[in-house]
Parts: C-alpha cells; sequence; structure tokens
C-alpha cells in the first residue's frame, strides 16, 4: 500500500469525526462511561468479525500485551474525557479545544527520528493554542463562562492524549490493525466494569438517543479507528495532522446548521486561527523534508 493511499483510508476517519460532537449530544443524558461501553462494544465486535473472517486471529497471538495494554488506555482515556467534556461545556467550544489534537499531531511527529521541529511548527502551535483561548476568554456566545472550566481542562487533556496515542502508534507500526479491535474491547470492557461504580445508568433515550449511539459505534467510535491506524502507520502523519482540521471546521459547521451552536465571529475567527496553525506547522514540516 502507498503512503497516498494510506493516508487517503486515513482521512475518512476525519470525515467521521466531523460527526463526533453531534452524535454525542443527540446520545445525551448517557453518562460517558456507559457511553463508552455500548460504543466501543459495538466497534470493538464489528473489527472482531472481520478479523476472524479474514483469518487475522493467528497475527493477534503475535503482538505484545504492552501494545495492547498502551492503544486500549489511548482509547479508553480520550473518549471517557471526551464524553466528559461535552457533558460539561457547551459542544461547539469543548469540541474545538479537544481538537487541538491535529496540531499536536503536526508538532509531535516534528520530533519522531528523522524529523525537524522548525520555526513554523512553534508558530503554527501558538496560532493553534490562540485559537483555544479565543474560544474560552472571547466575547459573545462563545466566551468564558467559568462553571464550564472542567469541561475546558478535560477537553484540553483529550488533545494530549489522542495526539500522543496517534504518533506513538506509528512507532508500533508491526502491530496489524486488527489489533485495534481488541483495543476497543478491552475499552468496553473496562467502563462496563467502572461505569456502576462512578455513575447511574441512564439509557439513551428514545429513538434519537439509540440511532446516536448505534451511530457513534458505527462510525466515530467503530470504523473510524480502524482507518485511522492504517493513516498514522503507512501513511504521511503530518498530512494527516494538518487534513484532521477539517473535522472541527465540519463539526462545527454541523452543530451551528442544526442549532445546537449559535453562530458567532469568535467561534469562526478561533476556527481560523486553529486551521491556520496546524496549515502553517504542515507546511514547515515539509519543508523540512
Amino acid at each position: 500500500m502507498t503512503a497516498t493511499r494510506a493516508t487517503a483510508i486515513g482521512f475518512v476517519a476525519v470525515l467521521l469525526w466531523a460527526l463526533l460532537a453531534l452524535l454525542t449530544v443527540g446520545s445525551a443524558p448517557t453518562p460517558p462511561l456507559l457511553l463508552n461501553a455500548i460504543c466501543f462494544t459495538i466497534g470493538g465486535t464489528l473489527g472482531l468479525v472481520w478479523t476472524v473472517v479474514t483469518g487475522g486471529l493467528a497475527d493477534l497471538r503475535a503482538v505484545s500485551w504492552k501494545v495492547y495494554a498502551f492503544g486500549s488506555l489511548g482509547l479508553f482515556g480520550y473518549h471517557a474525557l471526551y464524553f466528559s467534556a461535552l457533558r460539561l461545556a457547551p459542544a461547539a467550544e469543548a469540541g474545538l479545544i479537544a481538537y487541538l489534537w491535529p496540531l499536536l499531531i503536526v508538532l509531535m511527529s516534528g520530533l519522531l527520528p528523522g524529523e525537524t521541529l522548525r520555526p513554523g511548527h512553534l508558530i503554527g502551535a501558538l496560532l493553534g493554542f490562540a485559537g483555544a483561548a479565543l474560544i474560552i476568554a472571547g466575547g459573545g456566545q462563545a466566551g468564558f463562562q467559568p462553571q464550564y472550566l472542567p469541561g475546558y481542562g478535560l477537553a484540553l487533556l483529550c488533545a494530549l492524549t489522542w495526539s500522543g496515542y496517534s504518533v506513538l502508534s506509528r512507532r508500533l507500526g508491526s502491530a496489524p490493525t486488527s489489533t485495534v479491535a481488541v483495543f476497543c474491547l478491552i475499552t468496553a470492557v473496562a467502563s462496563w466494569v467502572l461505569h456502576p461504580l462512578v455513575e447511574n445508568t441512564i439509557w439513551p433515550n428514545g429513538l434519537t438517543g439509540w440511532a446516536s449511539t448505534v451511530a457513534l459505534g458505527l462510525g466515530p467510535v467503530g470504523l473510524a479507528f480502524y482507518v485511522w491506524d492504517i493513516g498514522v502507520k503507512r501513511g504521511d502523519i503530518q498530512m494527516l495532522g494538518t487534513s484532521s482540521y477539517a473535522a472541527p471546521l465540519l463539526s462545527t459547521l454541523i452543530l451551528v446548521g442544526v442549532g445546537i451552536a449559535a453562530p458567532s465571529w469568535a467561534l469562526a475567527v478561533a476556527a481560523i486561527l486553529i486551521t491556520g496553525g496546524a496549515v502553517l506547522a504542515a507546511r514547515a514540516g515539509s519543508a523540512a523534508r
């Protein structure tokens, strides 16, 4: 498989993640760990069926337990944080802060062997964080509201968790993509165990709630992980990091379009700053090569 094709496959995950915020809001008021449990059960089961059908079970036995631990912690940690952030802060603002992960991927990948971190990377990072700061401290409905600080903080942890997972996954290129099914199932089991200990059980509400939850498990919390794994291991990771900023823009437009988020200049400028920062960082990476 060529790097160009792998990058294109990875970009399918970006399109699916554009629906993550909308579907998460639609699944309310299901608590984060229960939502994690349901979605990863769906995504992991589908991946396991695919692995069995393609005869990939033998490959899974040769993978180190450390790889499974790493992948499971990455998936579980990110989504528990993400779902919690969107329960504690407005979806558009929390979603855009969480979407600092593409910029962080570009920056972190610049530190990989054979890559160089250039001034453009740092300037891009400043622009991206300026966009996030505008969301938190800007005026209007997208402005800073102290009661949402916990949600903002969890959203930032989301960004750090997923960027770290993605970049380190490139170091695990020998592990087959089928391992993602195991990551999902372990995450599901952990979520099922922890849920009754720390949360009240509130199942998805009605047709909209269940449809949103199942759609999450099939797409943004299912297929997306498998195609992303192919992209970050075999494709151009810096290009993927840059193109991933299509997700927050599309996500925000979707939220505004369905009336969940109100359009505002602060939100628009923040999106432009974050996207511009990612593009600048990626160009710096291309110049380094």
